[in-house]
C-alpha cells in the first residue's frame, strides 16, 4: 500500500477514535451530573413537608433530566416515580391557548370575535352593557369576568360518595358530590347569565372589558367553552386530538376516565392528611392529570414552538401565543420582587415574569406545579408537587427544589450540546 494513503488512513483512525472516547466521555459526565441532581433533590425531599414530586429540566431538543422522588403513597411507600400521575392546576391553562389557536388555524374562530357571536345566553359587564366582550380579552385575563365564592364552592367534585370531615374541609377547598357534576356550559351558565341561580353582579369588575389584567378561572373556562361551540367537540376530545395525541402524552388526560388511576398519586392538604380524588366542574382551567415525563414533552414542544420549529401550531401561531398581550397600562399592581411572578405580562394563556421567564404557575388541594422555560437559553424546567405547602418551612423546600432544578440546567444543556 502506498505509504502516504497509509498514513492518511491510521490518521482517520486514530481522530475517529479519539471523537468516539470524547463522545463517550460526554455522555459519561452527563450521566453523572444527572445522578448528581438526582442525590441533590433526594436530600432536598428529606426536609419533609412534600411527600412526592416530580421534576425535569428540558430544552428544544426533548427531556435533560426527568425524575419522581420520594411517595406517591406514604401509607403503602409507593414511590413517586417520572410516570406518576396527578392534576396540575393552573399550568393547564396554556392548553387552552394552544388549543384556540389551532381552532383559529381550522378557522373556527379569530381572537378579537365578541364572544356574544358564539355563545347562547348572554354574558355582558353589567357596568359596560354596550362594550363587547373579545376572546381575546378571556385569554390575557381583561375579560372583568371574576371568580366569586360560587366558582371555589361549586367547582371541585368527588370522584366517589365519600364523607368529607369537616376539619379536611376547614383546612382545603369545599367538595362536592359526584351527583353535581355537570356540563361546563351549564356551569357557566348559572353564573355568568343574569337568569343564573349563581349569578351576581360582583362577577364583573368595575372595569371596562379590556382594559385592566384580573385573573379569571371563569373567563379560560369560558374559552374553553367557546371552542366547544365553534369545534362542535368538547374541549377534551379536541385537546387530546390536537395536543396530547401528536405529542405522545399517553399518560395524560383531564378525566379519571382517560387515565390509569393506579398512577394517580395521593394528594394530601399536608404531609399527615390524604384528599379524596377530586375533579374539576370547570377542568379546562386547572384539570389536566399528566406525569412530569409527559409534561416534559409538552414544554420541550413549547421551547420548539417559540423558537419556530414547533408541530402542534404554525410559527405565525406561536408567535402570538408568545407576544406580549398587554402594557404597562393594563398591569398597575404588578411588582418586580418575584422573578416567577407569571402575572407580570401575558400572552395567549401564557405568562411572563419580571425576569423574562415564560410558563405558567398552578395551584390545588393537594398539588402545586411551575413550568417555565428561559427564552434566551431555550432550555425549561418543570416542578409538580402532591401536597399542599402551608408553612414557610413548606414554602422553602418548594423553593429550595426549585432553584436546585435551576442550578443544573445551565450545566446539563451545556452536557448535552457536546454529546
Amino acid at each position: 500500500m502506498n505509504k502516504f494513503i497509509l498514513i492518511l488512513l491510521v490518521g482517520v483512525f486514530l481522530s475517529c477514535q479519539t471523537k468516539n472516547e470524547s463522545k463517550q466521555n460526554s455522555i459519561q459526565s452527563f450521566g453523572v451530573l444527572q445522578e448528581s441532581l438526582t442525590s441533590d433533590l433526594t436530600e432536598l425531599h428529606q426536609l419533609g413537608y412534600i411527600n412526592g414530586f416530580g421534576a425535569a429540566i428540558v430544552n428544544q431538543s426533548g427531556i435533560l433530566y426527568t425524575n419522581g422522588i420520594g411517595y406517591a403513597n406514604t401509607q403503602t411507600n409507593a414511590e413517586y416515580t417520572e410516570n406518576t400521575i396527578q392534576n396540575i392546576g393552573s399550568v393547564s391553562k396554556t392548553f387552552i391557548g394552544i388549543a384556540l389557536l389551532k381552532a383559529r388555524e381550522l378557522g373556527e374562530l379569530n381572537l378579537d370575535d365578541p364572544i356574544m357571536d358564539y355563545l347562547p345566553f348572554e354574558v355582558k359587564n353589567p357596568s359596560f352593557p354596550d362594550t363587547s366582550i373579545t376572546i381575546r380579552q378571556l385569554t390575557t385575563h381583561t375579560s372583568t369576568i371574576l371568580d366569586t365564592d360560587y366558582y371555589n364552592e361549586k367547582s371541585y367534585v368527588l370522584k366517589d360518595d365519600v364523607q368529607v370531615s369537616d376539619s379536611l374541609m376547614a383546612i382545603s377547598e369545599n367538595f362536592n358530590s359526584p351527583d353535581s357534576k355537570m356540563p361546563l356550559i351549564d356551569f357557566l351558565e348559572k353564573i355568568l347569565s343574569k337568569e343564573g341561580k349563581w349569578y351576581e353582579e360582583a362577577g364583573f369588575s368595575k372595569n371596562r372589558p379590556g382594559e385592566i389584567y384580573e385573573y379569571s378561572n371563569v373567563g379560560a373556562t369560558l374559552a374553553a367553552v367557546i371552542l366547544e361551540i365553534t369545534t362542535g367537540k368538547s374541549f377534551n376530545e379536541f385537546a387530546t386530538e390536537h395536543i396530547l395525541r401528536p405529542l405522545n402524552m399517553t399518560s395524560s388526560g383531564w378525566s379519571f376516565e382517560d387515565i390509569e388511576l393506579s398512577a394517580h398519586s395521593t394528594l394530601y392538604a399536608n404531609p399527615e392528611t390524604e384528599l379524596p380524588y377530586y375533579s374539576l366542574i370547570t377542568y379546562p382551567d386547572g384539570g389536566l392529570i399528566t406525569s412530569i415525563s409527559d409534561l416534559g414533552k409538552y414544554l420541550s414542544e413549547l421551547i420548539k414552538g417559540y423558537s419556530g420549529e414547533g408541530v402542534l401550531l404554525t410559527s405565525e401561531s406561536y408567535q402570538e401565543i408568545f407576544r406580549e398581550q398587554l402594557g404597562a397600562e393594563h398591569l398597575p399592581e404588578r411588582s418586580e420582587e418575584d422573578d416567577y411572578d407569571d402575572e407580570y405580562n401575558s400572552g395567549i394563556f401564557m405568562g411572563f415574569t419580571p425576569r423574562g421567564f415564560i410558563g405558567h404557575t398552578g395551584g390545588d388541594p393537594g398539588i402545586a406545579t411551575y413550568m417555565f422555560f428561559n427564552p434566551s437559553t431555550k432550555t425549561g424546567r418543570i416542578l409538580m408537587i402532591n401536597t399542599s405547602v402551608r408553612n414557610s418551612g413548606g414554602v422553602d423546600q418548594f423553593y429550595s427544589i426549585w432553584n436546585k432544578l435551576g442550578e443544573y440546567e445551565v450545566r446539563l444543556n451545556e452536557k448535552a450540546g457536546n454529546i
